[in-house]
């Protein structure tokens, strides 16, 4: 593999299962909260269509990321499978999709933390959210392997939680859990591109591709077991959900595991998933910041990014004024900003940026057989991309078009 640019290597310290607790504090955050409310709204009583559907499509992409970071283990990721296999514009498209785009949906997480902890200080809170994962992520990425993991215990629990009160509870009643299409092949292909997004947090994995122990063997198996955990939370989840609320009831539900423990009859529920989701926003923010970090010091490296961020800690072995240079910059937005509404382009943004994987996976064998899972993905990105609301789609579109013209404004200079 070839790695332009400059910077020393990174150390290898994570095992696989620090590597799939990192997925899954990515995947099993924020966004179980609060994603199934829109979802059962597009998608009616296709819900649990929409999220097998998403899992497909999330499988097809662990699967052809792990197969690509088993022959490129570095940092970035796509941005450097697209770019090893396709070309510098595709792994340069991808890393911008996924860097502007994670860069939104850090600042979301900050505020949805800030909003859960103390909502009349919502922003102040943000800001000091970042500070405050920022210097984890600063000390090395083992200490923030070790945080990753106490978080995903807890978030974990409460889920947990979420589901035996709701199951167990006399409200529950199996009739609601209709796999109907009452909100058309339209609703639940957007239900699934809005649940596909909780899936995303895999890439995570293949972005620490430099800070693995045997890369070729340890990635492999730590996705498909993130995913697979991610799946069946998810699942329970929202089976106990709609059990209780119903498709309608869920769809309507501002927060949702909040009101389907209030309507089990346990009240006293409500403020321990209001705790639960602050520490999964707290564990996707830190996810988030270091897999943008990582593709920033990749994309760094090869001069699409200013030199200066691909320089590596010699004491800590950590891309360490990429990380500050992201964490500043989210701060900043979640000062400043409130970018919850532009979550859907950083959907399609994600979206763009594994059809890139699947496109380069699909060169790796010209077996038809190897082919089929790459070709699946590939359309199904498409498919939900495009499926997602209008101006999502919109606002995505553009992001890339800038992106592209900043690469041919570089390449004629």
């Amino acid at each position: 593999m070839t790695q332009a640019g400059s910077g020393a290597g990174l150390r290898r310290t994570l095992g696989v299962g620090d590597a799939v607790v990192v997925g899954l504090g990515a995947m099993v955050g924020a966004g179980i909260f609060a994603a199934l409310g829109p979802a059962a709204r597009a998608a009616g009583s296709g819900l649990l269509l929409g999220l097998g559907i998403a899992a497909v499509v999330a499988y097809c992409n662990a699967m052809s990321s792990a197969r690509l970071a088993a022959v490129y283990p570095a940092s970035g990721g796509t941005y450097v499978y697209g770019r090893e296999r396709l070309g510098e514009f595709w792994g340069y498209l991808a890393g911008w999709a996924f860097v502007v785009g994670k860069t939104a949906s850090c600042a979301a997480m900050a505020l949805t933390v800030g909003a859960y902890v103390w909502p009349g200080q919502a922003h102040a809170v943000a800001v000091a959210a970042v500070v405050a994962l920022t210097a984890v992520n600063y000390g090395g990425v083992q200490k923030s392997a070790w945080l990753t993991r106490a978080i995903v215990a807890v978030v974990l629990a409460v889920l947990a939680a979420v589901v035996v009160v709701c199951l167990g509870s006399g409200e529950a009643d199996a009739g609601r859990l209709d796999i109907g299409a009452s909100g058309g092949v339209g609703g639940v292909l957007q239900a699934a591109g809005l649940l596909f997004f909780a899936f995303a947090g895999y890439a995570r994995i293949a972005t620490l591709g430099e800070e693995v122990r045997d890369p070729a063997r340890t990635i492999p198996r730590a996705i498909p077991l993130a995913l697979g955990i991610a799946l069946v939370v998810y699942a329970a989840v929202a089976v106990a959900a709609l059990a209780v609320l119903g498709s309608g009831g869920l769809g309507a539900a501002s927060a949702p595991l909040a009101d389907a423990v209030r309507a089990a009859g346990v009240p006293g529920m409500v403020p321990v998933v209001r705790v639960g989701a602050a520490v999964a926003a707290l564990g996707s923010l830190l996810a988030l910041i270091l897999g943008v970090s990582r593709t920033t010091l990749a994309m760094a490296r090869d001069r699409h990014l200013p030199g200066a961020l691909a320089a590596v800690h010699p004491r800590f072995q950590v891309p360490h004024r990429a990380e500050l240079a992201v964490g500043a910059v989210v701060a900043v937005l979640a000062a400043t900003v409130d970018v919850r509404g532009a979550i859907g382009f950083s959907s399609f943004g994600v979206l763009a940026y594994y059809a890139v994987a699947n496109a380069s996976a699909w060169t790796l064998s010209s077996a038809p057989a190897a082919r089929v899972v790459p070709v699946v993905g590939l359309v199904g990105c498409a498919v939900l991309a495009f499926s997602l609301p209008p101006s999502s789609v919109g606002v995505g579109a553009a992001v890339l078009g800038v992106g592209a013209a900043v690469y041919a404004v570089r390449r004629r200079r």
